[in-house]
């Protein structure tokens, strides 16, 4: 271990005892002013109360996480658990390494406690000792008093935490987050999982405040989308071009949100066949397409997902044209299956049908593409093997740990939010198909919202046709 007790790092400087006395006087109150309490208080509220109810009598902790190494002594970007920053609303300019959420029971349900590692007193040294925590390094931390005037919630430090979890209770946790929990309380498997499990259900159906932190993170989205699009002459004169691009979309990310929401895939050429390409390490050729799947991250979490395949010199080949509007056409019949009362996995199954039938006209199937989109056949998916929608929220694959019925198996009811994103995938070596389509991959992705009627791309101001495409792109780089 590199640190040392105080925080510190063994090659940095001395603390002579003079200097600590000293770093102790002179400074002025700084509190924090003109504190707004947060939008998002009357959601948690709900979501709080749905939590309680369903453990009735019982302790439920949340922790946040704590940061994660890259290397040696340096961290990755903190980034707070997804089921603590849904029932706390915390954001992520506000989050704090290792705090805790806990629902206390108590003669009314429960009471909600926010353990954190408060601002830190200039009485000692860690504020400029503390390479991980102290405030000379990392920046200012809330109090414990302006945490609760922001977030509506009874606010303790963290480092109270130990002797809290003394007095025993039955608990469920979220295990695996915080060194303190999982030493202090017996490892109960079942109750974890289950406990997991409701985490991520009870996101299935997005309130009102959800549904607008994702319109805008795909509005920020579609913004990245046009700062890519200004860059392709720049990629293509460069080496690694793909990166040229990637970092386009980070510093929209960075300006506007938190952070990327999950790791850009850049995919140029035959790249665009990598179904998750992040390497991003290809050249940009005029003439290619590039696949670019990007999301934003806002402040609060949420991210969106989206993908445009895009011709680098603003024209479509024929070739690259006729698999595009074969992938587009399979997303309109997708977009067609969301409705309240559809099956989940309708959505996949109508992509899938268009792309089938598009497949046996270009002739590539061995077989009909009715008898190819028989479960037990599926030749088609050789060239379309993902499937064709995720939730989304505040993980980019929302509700992961939902149950089978309630996710894949499940009902679509309004309030969901999920993608749409069917993909063609012509490897360079399928000699299927002649030469011509050999090295084209096609994925468009939108983020639809379900409504009582149908539903509701948010990201439909991305175009997507081919020719609003063309449009789209001219208008960007004569703009340059």
């Amino acid at each position: 271990m590199n640190e040392q007790k105080d925080g510190s790092r063994k090659y940095d400087a001395a603390n002579p005892r003079g200097l600590a006395e000293f770093m102790k006087t002179g400074w002025a109150p700084t509190p924090l002013e003109g504190i707004v309490p947060s939008e998002a208080i009357p959601f948690v509220k709900v979501r709080i109360e749905k939590l309680s109810k369903k453990y009735p009598g019982k302790r439920v902790i949340i922790p946040a996480g704590g940061l994660k190494t890259r290397s040696s002594d340096t961290d990755y970007r903190f980034r707070a658990h997804s089921a603590f920053s849904y029932f706390t609303g915390i954001t992520a300019g506000d989050a704090v390494p290792d705090s805790v959420f806990i629902l206390e029971p108590n003669s009314n349900g429960h009471e909600a406690l926010l353990f954190i590692h408060p601002r830190s007193s200039r009485n000692t040294t860690e504020f400029y000792r503390d390479a991980k925590y102290g405030e000379f390094w990392v920046g200012r931390r809330m109090t414990l008093e302006e945490t609760e005037r922001k977030y509506g919630l009874a606010v303790r430090q963290v480092e109270d935490l130990d002797k809290f979890l003394s007095n025993e209770k039955p608990t469920v946790y979220v295990r695996g987050e915080n060194k303190v929990v999982d030493k202090k309380l017996s490892k109960d498997k079942e109750a974890t999982a289950e406990l997991v499990t409701y985490l991520s259900e009870i996101r299935l159906i997005k309130d009102s405040y959800e549904i607008a932190e994702m319109q805008k993170a795909v509005d920020a989205t579609n913004r990245g989308f046009a700062d890519m699009v200004r860059v392709f002459d720049v990629a293509t004169e460069t080496k690694r071009g793909e990166r040229v691009i990637e970092a386009a979309f980070f510093g929209r990310a960075r300006v506007e949100g938190n952070e990327l929401g999950y790791d850009t895939i850049a995919a140029s050429g035959a790249h665009a066949c990598i179904l998750h390409w992040i390497r991003n390490d290809g050249e940009v050729r005029n003439g290619d397409l590039i696949l670019i799947d990007a999301g934003v991250e806002v402040e609060s979490f949420y991210t969106a997902d989206i993908t445009r395949t895009l011709p680098i010199n603003g024209k479509f080949s024929p070739a690259q044209r006729e698999i595009y509007m074969l992938v587009y056409e399979a997303q309109k019949a997708g977009f067609a299956a969301v409705k309240p009362g559809a099956k989940f996995k309708d959505i996949t199954n109508a992509s899938h049908e268009v792309l089938a039938k598009g497949l046996e006209r270009l002739g590539v199937l061995p077989v009909s593409a009715a008898e190819s989109l028989d479960p037990d056949m599926g030749l088609h998916k050789r060239w379309t093997v993902h499937g064709v929608s995720h939730m989304l929220g505040i993980d980019v694959h929302d509700c992961n740990e939902a149950r089978v019925e309630q996710y894949r198996d499940g009902v679509l009811e309004a309030g969901m939010i999920l993608t749409v994103e069917p993909g063609l995938y012509i490897h360079p070596d399928d000699e299927l198909f002649s030469a011509q389509y050999r090295g084209i991959g096609v994925r468009i992705e939108d983020d639809v919202l379900v409504t009582e009627t149908g539903c509701r791309v948010l990201s439909n101001k991305l175009p997507s046709h081919p020719d609003e495409v063309e449009v789209w792109i001219s208008n960007l780089t004569k703009a340059n």
